[in-house]
């Protein structure tokens, strides 16, 4: 459901979106990262118009992890119009991460 960017598609990506974006910063062998996969997933499909929901693996795109700083496991960044505009770090529950969602939509 939550397509996986790379290097080579993250940053254009970022600039095509016409709705606000999060991209969900993790790894393979992060336990946090996996408990928080079905949340993100939850609500890609919850938001599906309004907020466009992508993956990171910060193994396989490092430079773009290293780009915004990403030095722990899960961090999730939210964009409007390509710019960073919100960002929490950790395993968060459904209404947390909802209310991170809220926040950015109504900016």
């Amino acid at each position: 459901m939550v397509t996986e960017l790379t290097e080579a598609n993250f940053q254009r990506t970022l600039q095509a979106a016409k709705v606000p974006v999060l991209v969900d910063f993790s790894a393979s062998w992060c336990q946090p990262c996996k408990a928080l996969a079905p949340t993100i997933d939850k609500v890609a499909s919850e938001y599906k118009s309004k907020l466009d929901v992508y993956k990171v693996d910060i193994e396989k795109a490092p430079e773009s992890a290293e780009a915004y700083g990403i030095i722990s496991v899960p961090t999730c960044i939210f964009f409007k119009d390509g710019k960073q505009v919100e960002s929490f770090t950790g395993n968060a529950d459904l209404r947390t991460v909802k209310a991170h969602v809220d926040r950015v939509l109504a900016r």
